[in-house]
């Protein structure tokens, strides 16, 4: 037994010695390395400030048009109720000049039945939207194409009381006449006040020109060289501003109901209207 575990003995050493060396140890870790610390101190920057960049075209603020704050009213004649209303559009109501006239008319049509009172509100909404985009403040006689009215005399004090700068009654003519046709503008005459005066007549001319100018013909039975001095006409005699009716063009001739039947003829007149406009502010 003695032999026995003698023998063992060496056995049992010689496995724990085998058993400690298959222990992975981490190899030991250096000894840091000693850290020098040093001060640096930066040099002196000298900042030299950038001129301002020039202003990028979009904040580059432009001078307002000239006729921006002006006001213009615009009239389209008539009013697509006033047919089914005669007692009310034939009532007499003041038209200057110590006359009465009817409140209001139906107005013509072309031979196809295109009314004028469409025709004067689709002309008007286009002159009155190129206007307002020029900073110009467009106020209207009568808000829709299916009312009735206002009567002439309502649409003068419109005009007056909006203190407008210019005001323009657009129309169409309904002359059988054969061969009758073009456009012509009407103004007060002899003029009752200092703005039926000088100022219409230029305004008068104005329109007159520049309609010449986009392409539309003097009327040939009407007035002479476009211009038709009026004194029966109420929404020119009650007006204290300067003030113009144009009379677009014979809506019985069939050359001219085509142009103002068609969306691109009214366009025509519009820009030819709005361009007289802006014109006669300017000046």
């Amino acid at each position: 037994m003695v032999a026995v575990r003698r023998a063992i003995v060496p056995l049992l050493l010689a496995g724990a010695l085998l058993l400690t060396g298959c222990e992975d140890e981490a190899p030991a870790a250096p000894a840091p390395a000693p850290v020098t610390t040093r001060t640096v101190t930066p040099a002196p920057t000298t900042v030299t400030s950038a001129p301002p960049p020039p202003p990028s075209p979009s904040s580059v603020t432009a001078p307002p048009p000239v006729a921006a704050g002006k006001v213009v009213v615009l009239d389209p004649g008539h009013n697509g109720g006033n047919g089914s209303h005669p007692a009310e559009i034939n009532r007499q109501v003041p038209a200057g000049r110590g006359q009465t006239k009817p409140c209001n008319t139906t107005g013509t049509a072309t031979n196809a039945g295109y009314p004028e009172h469409a025709f004067t509100w689709d002309v008007s909404q286009r002159v009155g939207q190129a206007l307002a985009a020029k900073g110009i403040r467009v106020v209207y006689t009568r808000q829709n194409d299916t009312g009735v009215g206002p009567c002439v005399d309502q649409r003068a004090a419109i005009g007056n009381t909006a203190n407008a700068d210019a005001v323009v009654s657009i129309h169409a003519d309904g002359s059988t006449a054969a061969g009758a046709n073009g456009f012509h503008v009407a103004y007060s005459s002899p003029p009752l006040n200092a703005a039926q005066g000088a100022p219409s007549t230029r305004l008068a001319q104005t329109l007159r020109d520049t309609m010449r100018t986009g392409g539309f013909s003097t009327s040939n039975y009407i007035g002479g060289n476009g211009l038709s001095a009026r004194a029966d006409l109420g929404g020119l005699n009650l007006s204290t501003r300067p003030t113009v009716l144009v009379e677009c063009g014979n809506m019985r001739n069939a050359a001219e109901a085509a142009r103002m039947t068609s969306a691109e003829g009214r366009q025509q007149f519009a820009s030819a209207i709005t361009a007289a406009i802006e014109a006669y502010l300017a000046s």
